[in-house]
């Protein structure tokens, strides 16, 4: 466990009589910038985490054979469905603070990038997600490690990641997040700079 932490994992938000006292943190990144390897070791040390939408409707896509699913114009759609349904889930007993597996402004990023509109429900999780009550507005934003690892589900160029990560900070920055730098190193260095963060806000 890491040090300070005691909290129990959890892969959603707060009930609406805990929502007032739930402290939410944003961890995100560029594909592959190693974010999951670091929130799998977050949640190992105690950490409540809140687990992506993008990757898991991805690879549900693939699973109907749908080659070119970032193409089909409900894409962006069931990714914004889905994390609003994790969001609003229940927390585990005695969880007050979640590490969120990205966010809608993600979703925003990943929108643009493909070129896509906006979906209504992506618009509610924006207003949500910018919203008193919601985020800390304090972001930390992984690293790219200067190297990319295709997988089933990521698709993707190094070059293509970093010009998705340089829409993804724009659109975070935008809507008025102040970004926490997650530089490149091993797994347990970054979850422990993550670490001393949030203890040091606690």
């Amino acid at each position: 466990m890491l040090p300070g932490r005691g909290m129990p994992v959890s892969r959603a938000r707060g009930s609406p009589q805990k929502e007032e006292n739930m402290k939410r943190f944003i961890l995100t990144g560029a594909p592959g910038a190693g974010k999951t390897s670091i929130l799998r070791a977050l949640a190992a040390g105690g950490y409540a985490v809140v687990p992506e939408a993008a990757t898991d409707v991805v690879a549900s896509r693939l699973g109907l054979e749908e080659a070119e699913h970032w193409a089909d114009p409900l894409f962006i759609d069931r990714i914004a469905t889905l994390q609003r349904q994790r969001r609003q889930a229940p927390a585990g007993p005695g969880v007050t603070v979640q590490i969120h597996d990205r966010s809608a402004v993600c979703t925003l990023a990943l929108a643009r990038y493909l070129g896509h509109p906006v979906p209504p429900v992506l618009e509610q999780e924006l207003a949500w997600a910018t919203g008193d009550g919601s985020f800390d507005r304090r972001v930390f934003f992984v690293r790219l490690l200067g190297f990319i690892e295709a997988t089933a589900v990521r698709r993707i160029s190094y070059a293509e990641s970093q010009a998705f990560e340089r829409i993804h900070e724009d659109a975070y920055r935008c809507l008025g997040f102040d970004l926490v730098d997650v530089p490149a190193g091993t797994v347990a260095e970054r979850a422990a700079v993550i670490d001393a963060h949030m203890r040091s806000w606690a």
